[in-house]
């Protein structure tokens, strides 16, 4: 599995989601090579009488721990003209309760020597703590206050609005892929929530109150639907005895419904553009229509984790070797595909061009190279190498304590299993060449969404003439954060 494309959340907290993209995508991807029955985490799960599933993941080589808890809503479960809600109660959820006053949450986690963070994806809203096993049951018990006693008013909501206004300002509508990577987004999709930004719409920000707020929190952050993953110095005989001590004082809520939205078929081609005088990269991105987890049982989602590799998976991928070294027409190149959804996916790529080479040219050398796979297929050998990679890199998720608590919340709060996780790497292993091929035949068949950013004529050759830095190798509508990815 490839950790979501997601979020948004506190502006004080951003640093290093890149980073931690890659970490997670990594830990969601595999065990080692030639091992690929051996079990990825072993965790162990139970369920408190309230409905709160808690999954542990023993590991003792050092004394600390990752305590997340994860909430089965995103914004993609807002109602139509309250956009960003799930994210600006993200941010209020750092506000304080009767017993753990303002400020006091995170001041108590830094006086400890722990590290914090929270983000919110369209699928999930996570917290986290990185501390001493010593200090576990603290913040144990702070998480749990806050899940039901978070105190909200037009005190608390209306100048945190003002931060996340002013957050959107920062990262939206100061940058023109990001600007591009929402336009981008709302064409993606016909249908489903996924097409709203995870930080919402600003006039919808500016018209959510506190009641809205209140109504959200109340629905939606209950124990029975939410997950808690320790991973750590700890054993699940530790982590029970804690957790029916905290969590279980909290009482069960109503089990809010996640109505399953679909797409229709998309029929057409959509070219989204954007010119901007700030703009010092063009850059160039197609997606596809793909299935997701959430969407198919089917193989595909398999062959196509292994088909984005094989095409755009670093250095050795077709699209790096093909666009950036054999011709060249570009500066960085790469492809993304996030099955880890409850909606649908798409299936992109993304490639900046040299200086000199125009969008059209670069367009047309892509889609060369999506045209011969197509035609003749990925070569087996890049199959292999792919699957090995990707197998590979299950050693260094497992060489992390925060990794597995991660991969497991994220799986859990999209509907996956402690199994799917598990099983990951012996499918992976089993995806042939022909089932790559008929992915790729698959997913390139639909129209594309093609989104061009560049600047307006007579800037662009001065801003393609002196490149900036090669852009990010994810799609500009891929994980923004709060201080995660």
């Amino acid at each position: 599995m490839v950790f979501p494309r997601t979020t948004a959340s506190r502006t004080r907290r951003r640093r290093g989601w890149r980073a931690l993209i890659a970490v997670v995508s990594i830990a969601a991807i595999g065990v080692t090579a030639g091992t690929a029955a051996a079990r990825v985490f072993d965790p162990q799960a139970f369920t408190l009488d309230n409905g709160l599933r808690v999954v542990v993941i023993s590991d003792p080589r050092v004394p600390v721990v990752s305590h997340m808890a994860w909430y089965l809503v995103g914004s993609a479960d807002e109602e139509p003209g309250r956009s960003g809600l799930a994210h600006l109660l993200e941010h209020l959820m750092f506000k304080g309760t009767p017993d753990v006053p303002q400020g006091e949450f995170s001041a108590a986690v830094t006086r400890n020597g722990g590290q914090e963070n929270a983000f919110t994806s369209q699928d999930f809203t996570a917290y986290f703590q990185n501390i001493a096993k010593d200090r576990l049951e603290l913040v144990m018990r702070m998480e749990a206050d806050r899940m039901r006693n978070l105190t909200l008013n037009d005190a608390q909501v209306e100048p945190e609005k003002r931060v996340v206004l002013e957050e959107r300002r920062q990262r939206i509508d100061n940058d023109p892929g990001a600007i591009l990577g929402e336009e981008a987004q709302a064409v993606r999709f016909l249908n489903h929530p996924y097409r709203k930004p995870i930080i919402g719409w600003e006039h919808e920000i500016a018209a959510l109150t506190t009641a809205d707020v209140i109504d959200f929190y109340q629905r939606w952050y209950t124990p029975n639907n939410a997950v808690v993953v320790i991973s750590g110095d700890v054993t699940r005989d530790e982590v029970e005895a804690l957790a029916r001590r905290t969590y279980g004082a909290v009482p069960k809520g109503q089990t809010p419904q996640r109505p399953m939205i679909t797409e229709p078929a998309q029929r057409a081609e959509r070219i989204v553009e954007l010119q901007d005088p700030r703009v010092r990269q063009p850059l160039l991105t197609l997606s596809w229509p793909a299935a997701s987890y959430g969407t198919s049982a089917t193989a595909d989602t398999y062959a196509l984790q292994v088909l984005a590799d094989a095409l755009g998976g670093g250095a050795t991928s077709q699209l790096y070797r093909k666009l950036v070294v054999e011709r060249p027409v570009a500066i960085s190149a790469s492809a993304w595909y996030d099955p880890l959804r409850r909606g649908p996916s798409t299936f992109d790529i993304a490639a900046s061009p040299r200086p000199g080479v125009s969008l059209d040219q670069l367009e047309s050398a892509i889609r060369e190279i999506v045209g011969a796979v197509v035609a003749t297929g990925v070569p087996v050998d890049d199959v292999e190498r792919s699957r090995q990679h990707m197998l590979i890199d299950v050693v260094f998720a497992r060489d992390s304590y925060t990794t597995a608590s991660r991969v497991l919340g994220q799986a859990l709060a999209v509907g996956r299993s402690i199994n799917d996780v598990e099983d990951w790497p012996e499918r992976i292993a089993a995806v042939t060449p022909a089932e790559v091929d008929d992915a790729a035949r698959a997913v390139f068949g639909r129209p594309s969404v093609i989104a061009r950013l560049s600047a307006p004529a007579g800037t662009e050759d001065d801003a393609m003439n002196h490149p900036a830095p090669a852009a990010s190798s994810t799609p500009i509508n891929a994980p923004v954060n709060s201080g995660i990815r």
